[in-house]
């Protein structure tokens, strides 16, 4: 635990890269590391950029009732990026932005944490853990051992793909992530009994970190 928590420090400093400079700061991770669950996305939209953590825009609250319908509290797994720097106008990573800034930090992640299975939420995320030219529209919903970790993934939609979809292809959609997010926990269960995916609360991930993103807005406005 302490690992991580000098890790979130040393990523909150860094500026490494030409990302830094187009968001208001470095975003890095939420949840609970001891979970044998890793949720690995894309890159921050602009309220993540608000708030300094991972997917609770849109998307995340997507994602948080998507977690639900299957028995697991967001805060009770580990979600993270790929990138941790809001690209400008919010653009896709390019591969080699995604190389060069999970090789600093995913890969410093994903050692200490030591997942169980990695969701990976969308093509930035698979074809980071699997190939550059991997095509989540053809891999959705198929196991595969990541290439440098030998950890078990499950590659499915970003929740931003269903925020655009509608009528009988949001439907289909959404049950294919269902299936693939029951299919994750189940294999979790497998490998990690005991783990306890629910608790007594079902915390918005916006109210744990709001006072994060006051801090940051204020030291935007400075």
């Amino acid at each position: 635990m302490e690992d991580i928590k000098l890790l979130e420090e040393n990523l909150q400093q860094c500026d490494r890269c030409h990302l830094r400079k187009d968001c208001i700061g470095v975003t890095t991770w939420n949840g609970n590391s001891e979970s044998p669950l890793m949720i690995i996305g894309e890159g921050p939209g602009e309220v993540e950029d608000q708030y300094g953590v991972p997917l609770v825009g849109p998307s995340g609250k997507l994602l948080d009732r998507a977690l639900k319908s299957v028995g697991i509290a967001r805060h009770l797994v580990f979600t993270t990026n790929v990138i941790k720097c809001r690209p400008l106008r919010n653009r896709t990573p390019s591969i080699e932005e995604a190389l060069f800034c999970a090789n600093n930090w995913l890969e410093k992640e994903i050692n200490l944490v030591k997942p169980k299975i990695i969701l990976a939420l969308g093509s930035v995320a698979l074809r980071y853990l699997h190939h550059p030219k991997a095509s989540i529209m053809k891999m959705r919903g198929t196991w595969f051992t990541s290439t440098h970790h030998g950890i078990t993934v499950m590659p499915t939609f970003h929740p931003a793909y269903l925020l655009r979809q509608n009528g009988e292809s949001l439907k289909k959609t959404k049950w294919q992530v269902f299936y693939d997010f029951q299919a994750a926990k189940t294999r979790c269960e497998e490998l990690a009994p005991g783990y306890n995916f629910v608790d007594d609360s079902w915390p918005e991930m916006t109210d744990i970190y709001a006072l994060r993103k006051t801090e940051r807005l204020a030291r935007r406005k400075d």
